[in-house]
């Protein structure tokens, strides 16, 4: 599968989040700021450990908190020993792909 994590903002800024993100991904949301940062870990780490990903994305806010999406996912991955290069993609408060 080609898995997407998408901070739960992206898509309330970004109008073509279904078209340029999801369509044809596996689809996980979630927020690092309001959410328990542990449990989205303890998932991803699972996730990554028994499933082959064809590819992996992160879609994020320009805000700070934000980058902690990021953080969780890479240290997701280097948990699982899974091997998949990871990709970013920025949306600004604007609405607009950085």
């Amino acid at each position: 599968a080609d898995l997407i994590v998408v901070a739960d903002c992206v898509p309330f800024a970004y109008a073509d989040v279904h078209r340029d993100f999801i369509r044809g991904r596996v689809v996980v949301v979630g927020c690092p700021k309001l959410d328990d940062g542990r449990a989205y870990l303890a998932k991803l780490t699972e996730i990554f450990r028994h499933n082959t990903l064809s590819g992996l994305t992160v879609a994020h806010m320009e805000v700070p908190c934000c980058s902690g999406l990021i953080a969780l996912v890479r240290q997701a991955l280097a948990q699982s020993g899974a091997e998949v290069a990871l990709q970013t993609v920025m949306i600004g408060i604007d609405g607009k792909r950085r």
